[in-house]
This record gives C-alpha cells, sequence and structure tokens, in this order.
C-alpha cells in the first residue's frame, strides 16, 4: 500500500481510474474490512486502483471537541494496519476547517473526480459527508449519474447477534469486554507505550513490571482492571498480567499502567512495548498487605498464562 497526502496527493495516478471508499475508518474493524476487500477485488477485477480516503483527525476533534471520543486506532496504527490490507493506495487528509465547509459537490468533484478519477465508490450504509453531514447515499448517488461514477453501498456486518459499528466497539472497551472487541476488530484491541522508571514495587514484591507512557495519549483506554495479555518485546511475544488504573495498596501512588511478563528476565528500559488485551480478568482492589497482594499477584499471573494458552488453544 502507498501512502499519500492531500493536497497534492502525490503518486495517485488517475490513468486506469479508481475504485474508492471515504470514511473515518476508526477501529478499521470487520465492517470495515468488508468494504475494504470490495474495492480490492473491484480493482483486481477492472485493473484499476483501490484507494482508501480517511481523514486527520477525527472530524469531530477539529468542530465539537467537546464532543470527541478518543481514537480506538491511533494514525501510526492505522497505517500499519491497512499497510496490510492489499489496498493500492491509502490518502489521508488533513481535516480543519477549510475543508469542513466543504459542500457535498465540491468534495466529491474536487477531490474524488478530479484528483483520484472516481469510476466506482463504494461505502457503508451510513455514510455521511460535507459540511454539516448534509450528504449521504442519495447524494453521492445523484452526483455519480451527474460526474459520471457508480456508487454502492455496502450492508452492515453483524457478529455477536448485533452490527459491528465504532460505537459498539467502543461502549465494549470501555466496559473492558475485551473479547466482544476482538470478536469485531477481527483481532486483539492493543495499546503501545515506552518502559519507563517506576518505583520497582513489583521487583520488590518479586513480581517486576514494565512502567508504561503511552504512545499516543489519545488513544481509548480500557476501564480499570486487571487484564490478560499478550506484549510484543523487540519482535517477540510474551503473555502478560496488566495493571490498569489506580494503586489502592500503598497510599500516595499514582495510576498506572505496568505489565508483568511471564517468562521474562530482561532490562528493558525505554523500550517500545505493544500491549494486546486478551481478557478483563478481575476489578482493582485494594488489599490488607502486601502479603496478601503478593499472593493475589501469583494468582493473576497463572491466571493470565492460563487465558492466553486457552485463547491461543481456539485459534
Amino acid at each position: 500500500m502507498r501512502n499519500s497526502k492531500w493536497l497534492h496527493m502525490p503518486g495517485v495516478p488517475d490513468d486506469v481510474g479508481s475504485i474508492v471508499t471515504v470514511g473515518t475508518f476508526d477501529g478499521i474493524h470487520l465492517g470495515h474490512w468488508t468494504i475494504l476487500q470490495e474495492i480490492s477485488e473491484r480493482a483486481r477485477v477492472t485493473e484499476r486502483r483501490s484507494v482508501l480516503v480517511t481523514f486527520e483527525p477525527h472530524p469531530l476533534k477539529v468542530l465539537r471537541p467537546e464532543l470527541a471520543t478518543q481514537s480506538l486506532t491511533t494514525p501510526v496504527e492505522k497505517k500499519e494496519i491497512l499497510a496490510e490490507s492489499g489496498l493500492d493506495y491509502a490518502v489521508f487528509i488533513a481535516f480543519n476547517k477549510v475543508l469542513s465547509k466543504y459542500q457535498p459537490r465540491q468534495f466529491v468533484k474536487e477531490i474524488l473526480v478530479e484528483r483520484l478519477n472516481v469510476q466506482e465508490l463504494v461505502i457503508g450504509h451510513d455514510h455521511g459527508f460535507g459540511r454539516d453531514r448534509s450528504g449521504n447515499v442519495d447524494t453521492l448517488r445523484e452526483l455519480g449519474e451527474e460526474l459520471g461514477f457508480q456508487v454502492d453501498v455496502v450492508e452492515p456486518v453483524e457478529v455477536g447477534g448485533a452490527v459491528v459499528s465504532s460505537t459498539r466497539i467502543r461502549n465494549a472497551v470501555n466496559a473492558g469486554r475485551m473479547d466482544e472487541v476482538e470478536l469485531c476488530l477481527g483481532r486483539l484491541y492493543s495499546i503501545s507505550g515506552t518502559v519507563v522508571y517506576g518505583e520497582q514495587r513489583g521487583r520488590n514484591l518479586g513480581y517486576p513490571t514494565a512502567n508504561l507512557s503511552l504512545s499516543h495519549e489519545d488513544k481509548l483506554m480500557p476501564r480499570p482492571g486487571i487484564y490478560a495479555v499478550q506484549c510484543r518485546v523487540d519482535g517477540e511475544r510474551y503473555s502478560g498480567a496488566l495493571h490498569l488504573g489506580p494503586r489502592p495498596t500503598f497510599k500516595g501512588l499514582s495510576s498506572s499502567i505496568e505489565v508483568h511478563l511471564l517468562d521474562f528476565d530482561r532490562d528493558i528500559y525505554g523500550s517500545e512495548v505493544a500491549v494486546e488485551f486478551v481478557r478483563f480478568l478481575r476489578e482493582i482492589v485494594p488489599f490488607d498487605s502486601p502479603q496478601q497482594l503478593i499472593a493475589q499477584m501469583g494468582k493473576d499471573a497463572e491466571a493470565a498464562r492460563r487465558t492466553v494458552d486457552e485463547r491461543a488453544r481456539s485459534l
């Protein structure tokens, strides 16, 4: 997949025409994948180019920042996922106040037709665009007839008895329902961060932890709790137990994100670690003594190992 940015959109030839999809694609979930597979297949059959157009930042962050939610995928994550999609091009448009004032016809004509030579436009069932989201599927079909491109709508995808959507996934992340999140994404939900120095309490208790400073503060975090996780460190995968949230057993400590990696004993300060959430294990509770906490940490480690192993066997 090639990557380009508006305004100039370098590297997107218009000689054979494009099969295009447009959207925010937050999370890049199974519903999105259905659209991406559709445009990739159509491009292959027609010998055209498959092009995804998305926006950074999310339009709400510019137009109504007080209503904007944290992201399911950071810009870096989105690009990494799309690099494996089989698309020919992904165009990241810098969303700003100028672009927000584009009327539907202006957006379609100037960007999709004149810059990308769209021949077919494939969109989701709830697509809205243009100033104040005044454009919809009917608008696009009218513009398609006028400007010479075909419009097709991909119906929503259902899993677990409900439609897959970014809102559904966001609610599941907030609730810690990581099994539902994985079902909707088609992959484990992840965060990444740099290992930084902490208070060394985990090490002193016999369970050393890697304290993480998040790489992207706008990333949506699951609810506080203890999680079974998989971690990627220097290209290798390790199971682990993650603490996310307050540390009530010891007074005066702030909330933290720290992971105890199983079967691991290396200095990784300064390293980048990716954490994939497998399952929520338990709530965070205060303990009356360090000894009680140590006993529970041992149970958490074993529960995490068992949970990650069970998932691996089920794949």
